[in-house]
């Protein structure tokens, strides 16, 4: 949506996510992520630690039951999400305001760590209103085990076939 500041952060969970329910039934998972610069300081030939970003973050629906059972306290995570402001008044009166992310895509960072992908099963939500399969994950299965790719008549991933060179778009 136009005018909100979308952001990407890359920092550590600080405790294991909290997953809640709303009176509703909606998930909604709630943790923070600790975002710390370093630097080098040459005079001292050494790494320096700068002021850390505590940033509270939220996801909701099926999407956060997802982060609270793949991801925990420490897990280093790239996070990218709409910076929200919210104002609330506390017990004692007094009014306050808060900036959280509201996260669209987090996923564990691939630098100090490796992760592997269990993919699940979908509820046809954000199929394609063309009939389409759903699989818009750039990491789908392919192959002779995979379900078979929406794409042109050739079949089949058009990006990954040998000799596939050509400026020209694929679809």
């Amino acid at each position: 949506m136009a005018g909100e500041t979308v952001i990407t952060v890359v920092g550590n969970i600080t405790a294991d996510v909290e997953l809640r329910y709303t009176q509703n039934g909606l998930a909604v998972a709630n943790f923070t992520i600790a975002s710390t610069p370093r630097t080098f300081d040459r005079a001292k030939s050494e790494w320096v630690d700068g002021d850390a970003l505590f940033l509270r973050a939220s996801v909701w629906r099926e999407f956060a039951e997802h982060v609270a059972g793949s991801l925990t306290k420490g897990a280093r995570v790239i996070a990218s999400g709409r910076l929200k402001q919210r104002s609330y008044e506390t017990k004692e009166g007094e009014k306050r305001t808060s900036m959280e992310l509201e996260i669209d895509e987090i996923g564990p960072s691939l630098r100090y760590a490796t992760a592997s992908l269990t993919r699940t099963q979908s509820n046809n939500r954000g199929a394609p209103a063309s009939g389409g399969q759903g699989n818009d994950e750039p990491w789908a299965p392919t192959g002779p085990a995979a379900p078979a790719a929406a794409g042109p008549a050739s079949g089949g991933d058009v990006w990954n076939k040998p000799g596939n060179f050509s400026d020209e778009t694929p679809f």
